[in-house]
């Protein structure tokens, strides 16, 4: 099992084209993934070469989804026009839409995630690594060689320490890894991942990273208190950060008490989460919960 993205996935790339379309649609496929087609508006007829691969370009999401079944997109397309994109997957009606795209002004990821949640449209993201399911897709950038199928699921505000827990907890291995995005409006939240592995029978435990900014974390320990039975492990990202200082990520940014590491902790540790000081300190916890040394 897996939540959101399954070996069964049939993947289309909006923005395939592009030199980092080309160049992640290239990974994906050599991760298994079933990439069935890439969307360009004006390169419709053409198909694209990648390695042993050769995959159609369609006009439309429409149109691409009409010839090819396909389910999810993955968007690699400029800021000014990921919105028009995003809709574009949603009016089509494809189930997962995965915004990589950097810098989306905040305006824009309001009404685009509220434009495809009302059609039943799943964003992740924007500003984020993907996801993957080891060993069956892998649907953004995320490498897919530095872990294995398992018993854990990682729901992550950071690209990079997706990257790192995944790689200290690679002997265990992962049933899916989601970067939900560091951006103050994500399509999908820390909660909804949580309760998706909660419902998932092949995760055995979750890892929570969250950073400074926000109270998405506060949110997350009120819902873990609530509805999650699994033992969860967290990280949260940014003690040392500066008062006031945005730092990587737009929605990184502490105002006075609010949003800081150790609140965020705090709350964690209050619902039952244990807390890692250091990614590492982190992938310990996990090894020694598993291990029944809770």
């Amino acid at each position: 099992m897996a939540i959101y993205l399954t070996r069964e996935s049939k993947v289309l790339v909006q923005g395939m084209t592009g030199g980092e379309g080309r160049k992640h649609t290239r990974r994906m496929l050599a991760a298994g993934t079933h990439v069935v087609g890439g969307v360009h508006p004006r390169k419709a007829g053409r198909t694209v070469d990648f390695d042993d691969t050769t995959v159609p370009v369609f006009g439309s999401v429409h149109e691409a989804m009409d010839a090819t079944g396909a389910d999810v997109s993955v968007l690699f397309v400029p800021p000014a026009f990921t919105g028009a994109a995003v809709v574009e997957a949603a009016d089509a009606g494809i189930g997962l839409a995965v915004v990589i795209t950097e810098g989306v002004p905040v305006h824009d990821a309001v009404a685009f995630t509220a434009y495809a949640r009302a059609r039943g449209t799943r964003i992740i993201g924007p500003n984020c690594p993907g996801l993957i399911s080891p060993g069956q897709s892998n649907a953004g950038i995320i490498p897919a060689d530095i872990t294995k199928p398992g018993r854990v699921g990682l729901v992550s505000k950071s690209g990079t320490l997706t990257h790192q827990l995944m790689y200290e907890l690679r002997d265990i291995g992962f049933s899916t890894c989601v970067g939900i995005g560091g951006d103050p409006v994500v399509g999908t939240t820390h909660i909804d991942c949580l309760a998706a592995f909660e419902d998932d029978p092949d995760t055995e435990i979750i890892v929570l990273i969250g950073e400074i900014g926000g109270d998405a974390e506060e949110r997350a320990a009120a819902y873990v208190r609530e509805h999650v039975t699994k033992p969860v492990v967290g990280y949260v990202a940014g003690f040392t950060a500066p008062e006031g200082r945005t730092m990587g990520h737009a929605g990184a940014i502490v105002s006075g008490s609010s949003g800081t590491a150790r609140a965020k902790q705090e709350a964690l540790e209050a619902a039952g989460v244990r807390v890692g000081n250091t990614p590492t300190e982190t992938a310990r916890l996990v090894l020694a919960t598993l291990e029944g040394g809770v």
